[in-house]
This record gives C-alpha cells, structure tokens and sequence, in this order.
C-alpha cells in the first residue's frame, strides 16, 4: 500500500522477483510538483539492482562541495562530496521527486498502480494476500492498527518551508542561526531547491504572511538567502511542521506485514536519508522474499533493515537537536566539525 518512493521500488523488485503486485495509493495521480532529494551511493546501488540506477542519476545532477555556513556567511564546515566520491565511487546524485517517482512509475506496466484507492482498513488485504506491504508514510494507519498508537509521531520543535526558486546556485549547503537554518541545493540550470526551518511551537501560524515572516528571519542572512526569498511568489512552496517516530518499533514485520519507508522508521531530514532508506528497504524487502517464503523472508528483511535504519534515525534526530541549538553555538560548531572529520555523513 502506498504509491511512494519505497512502496513502488518493493513492487518493482517483487514483479521481478516473480510476484503479482498491486499498489494501492490515495493519491489521484502522480505529483507534478516537488523539491529535490539526494540520491546516495547506497541508494543507487539499489536502484542499480533494480536496473534503474542510470535512469535516475540521467534525471539527477551530481552534487558538488558546499559548506555548514553562519548567517555572515563565515564557514562552519566543508561538505566535502569529492570525499564521498573517493570512497564510495560516485557523489551524491540531486533528483527531483516527481523525477525520480517518474522513473519508477516508468518501470511498472499500467494498471499495477491504482490511484485513487485509499485503503482504511488492512484487515481484508491480510486475508486475500499472501503479503501486504504497509508503505503508507509518516501518518501510517497500519503502523498504528499493529503496535498501537505509543510509537507514534513525536514533534521535533520545529517547522519547515520547502520551495524551488528560479534561480542558479553554484553550490548547496547549510546556513545555521540561532534556532534557524536555511537550506539551498542545485536542482539544474536556472533552478534552485531551497528550505527554511525555524523553531516553533507546533502548528505554530505566524502573524506575517510566510514571504514577510521568512524575510524577516532570514533577509540580513548571506547570499544567496535573499535573492531566493525574494523568488518566493513564484516557488511552489509547501509548509509543514517536522515530526519523527519514537519510540522506535520494535519489528518492521507482524504477521504478513512489512512496514518500510516513514511507516517503518519516520525520520528527521537532516541527513537526508529518508528517500534513500524507502528505496533501499524495498529492494532488501524484495531480494529476501525472492523465493517466496513469506515468514522466514520478513524475518530476514527486519533482521537486514530495523537495526541500521534507526541508527540512522537516532543519528538525524542528534543532527536537527545541534541545529536548533540556540546557546553554546562555538561549542556545537566544534562538535559538527569534529563528527565530518570523523566520517562525514552516510553514503
């Protein structure tokens, strides 16, 4: 269930593992619109797997180096991608979301995803199918009809703008303030991706309207901050508060269910690794159902997929905590730095 990026690279890795799939997404159509993700190394090797890696680093741009800036535009760190291509064989790929869902879209036949076909209730699809997949998102209902509403969406004290702008960036980064940040990444020529966090009590509503607001945080903040907010009437701008999953679950699986993606393990977007993860727990899911032995193949995607993925959850929760900090800023920019230089993010 759910036609996202984990939930169509499953029934892509399944239909070629010799299941016969359906997907069930509430959505009407596949979205038009969406700001850019980084595609890791590991990411695209699973694509790889599924014979979709070229396709998507082909609708991507390679990231290039950037920094963790102060708002005077003062260095915190380098973001150094050239590391990453030295270990890992290839950078980080940027790709936008409705890109990146066209290509897996692309490699299903038509009529294998229903849209419009929202599922309330798991209970039937349990009995008719030898397995339900739950890739319902953050807000997943079957998570919470199988282990009950203590793991649950927690907020993280923060909300976020996310927008594109016409606008050519050379580099992508990070600019840290005081409780704020400010986010913008290449998505291609004369496109930029941007974002906009700010601690906040949740469903917080400003009393400016969100141009002026975010004008009035981040205007005095370094170029390019304020040519992008000033591109804000023409950016397809989306505003939600951030949330992750605790306490973690204790099983990706229960019964013939596999959770996966935000149904599974909801994290921050710090280290942007959620897409990444969705992709990679459908391919894992896939590989270990291969030979169709439902019970011992949930048992090895949860034993493959539960312990790394919230690790990394926990590690991106760290992250957002340091980057709302608003005392002891020396101190957190040395604790930054320190962790890079240690290992830099995961690849």
């Amino acid at each position: 269930m759910g036609g996202g990026i984990g939930g169509l690279t499953a029934a892509i890795g399944l239909r070629a593992a010799g299941w016969d799939v359906t997907v069930y997404e509430r959505a009407d159509a596949p979205p038009a619109t969406g700001t850019g993700l980084g595609i890791w190394p590991s990411a695209l090797r699973a694509l790889d797997g599924l014979g979709l890696g070229g396709e998507v680093r082909t609708a991507g741009l390679p990231q290039g180096n950037g920094a963790i800036r102060r708002p005077d535009g003062s260095r915190i760190v380098a973001l150094d991608m050239d590391a990453v291509t030295a270990r890992h064989g290839e950078p980080v790929h940027l790709v936008a979301r409705p890109a990146l869902l066209g290509v897996l879209h692309g490699a299903l036949p038509a009529g294998v995803v229903r849209f419009g076909a929202p599922v309330g209730d798991a209970t039937a699809l349990r009995t008719e199918h030898d397995l339900v997949v739950a890739a319902d998102g953050i807000g997943s209902r079957i998570r919470t009809a199988l282990f009950g509403d203590r793991h649950g969406l927690r907020y993280t004290g923060a909300t976020v703008w996310r927008g594109t702008a016409d606008l050519d960036t050379d580099a992508g980064g990070e600019t840290w303030g005081v409780g704020a940040r400010f986010g913008v990444t290449p998505q291609g020529p004369g496109r930029t991706n941007w974002y906009a966090v700010v601690t906040a009590p949740e469903h917080h509503q400003p009393a400016l309207p969100a141009p002026d607001e975010l004008r009035r945080i981040f205007g005095g903040w370094h170029d390019p901050i304020p040519a992008v907010l000033d591109r804000y009437a023409t950016s397809d701008v989306i505003r939600h508060d951030l949330h992750h999953l605790a306490p973690a679950l204790p099983s990706y699986v229960h019964g013939n269910v596999a959770l996966l993606g935000d149904a599974a393990h909801a994290m921050t977007p710090d280290l942007g690794q959620g897409a990444c993860q969705a992709v990679i727990d459908g391919a894992v899911l896939a590989k270990c159902l291969a030979d169709g032995d439902v019970p011992a193949g949930l048992r090895e995607y949860d034993r493959r997929r539960r312990r790394p993925t919230q690790r990394m959850a926990a590690t991106s929760l760290l992250v957002n905590r340091m980057s709302q900090a608003r005392r002891f800023l020396p101190l957190r920019d040395l604790v930054l730095r320190t962790a890079l230089s240690l290992g830099g993010p995961p690849a």
